[in-house]
């Protein structure tokens, strides 16, 4: 497959997504998985995050990929809005940790201001409804390391303390994914004032 063709199809997989099946009102799926916060590994339980307040899940791509490095950029600028909101933001990808441990550390992506976790086998996402796209053998991220898994579809999913989705967002730029996370945490806390 010519180069260019394998480019245009993976920055596609990297900013388009479907609508996921999960919807404002569903249950969160609880998971534990590996994650990583300024290339530190750690275990994310999303029942522990709940406790403190509301947690921003949002599925991506694949680390050092296009629009996943300009989204997990936008929500390192924002991260002290969404500290005032309460939330907590977990990046979710089918990475090695091992991947993530990097990016999570990189100045110019999550900065160390943002986790994210592995999901390697696919589970957390499958568990959210959403399509996992098949790894190609040629793709090649940012650096020019060769992406050896599938990917998800990027969508965010904006989760209540109780547990509910209160928002799932998809289907448009990764910067408007972040903004549209930080105004429906802001409608969800302005209701419970």
């Amino acid at each position: 497959m010519n180069k260019l063709v394998l480019t245009g199809l993976l920055s596609i997989a990297c900013i388009s997504t479907a609508f996921a099946s999960l919807k404002q009102g569903d249950s969160a799926p609880a998971f534990t998985t590996q994650a990583s916060h300024a290339g530190k590994a750690f275990t994310f339980s999303l029942q522990e995050a709940l406790q403190k307040g509301p947690v921003v899940v949002y599925f991506f791509p694949a680390a050092y990929t296009g629009g996943c490095n300009l989204q997990a950029h936008t929500f390192a600028e924002n991260k002290e809005k969404f500290d005032a909101e309460g939330a907590t933001i977990i990046g979710v990808s089918l990475d090695s940790i091992g991947r993530l441990n990097d990016f999570s550390a990189d100045p110019n992506y999550c900065a160390g201001k943002i986790s994210v976790a592995s999901d390697a086998d696919g589970k957390i996402a499958k568990s959210y409804d959403l399509k996992i796209g098949a790894a190609s053998v040629t793709a090649k991220d940012t650096r020019g390391m060769v992406i050896d898994h599938g990917f998800t579809e990027r969508t965010t999913f904006v989760v209540g303390k109780d547990g509910k989705i209160a928002a799932t967002i998809g289907g448009i730029t990764p910067v408007e994914n972040v903004n549209k996370a930080l105004e429906a945490l802001q409608q969800l806390n302005a209701v419970k004032k």
